[in-house]
């Protein structure tokens, strides 16, 4: 049982830490798009219905793909520069 415990610490010692292996691993930008994607389309919801709510803005498709096309540009220039 103890020689178990020993190798496990030893192997967590050789291992980077969650800094090193996230600035290591580049991921798949194919992902960052289609969750940039989904998740701008889902805020563009919920903003377009809390001002169609308050009257200031109809609650239609074309508004909605229109903030969310801005929320993704958006999006998309802040985390890539």
């Amino acid at each position: 049982m103890t020689d178990q415990l020993s190798s496990m610490s030893d192997q967590d010692s050789k291992r980077d830490g969650l800094k090193e292996g996230l600035s290591s691993s580049d991921g798949d930008i194919r992902v960052l798009f289609v969750l940039n994607a989904i998740l701008s389309v889902l805020f563009a919801w919920t903003i377009v219905w809390g001002l169609s709510f308050m009257g200031a803005v109809t609650f239609e498709l074309t508004t909605i793909a229109g903030v969310a096309v801005v929320l993704f540009l958006l999006t998309y220039v802040v985390t890539m520069t």
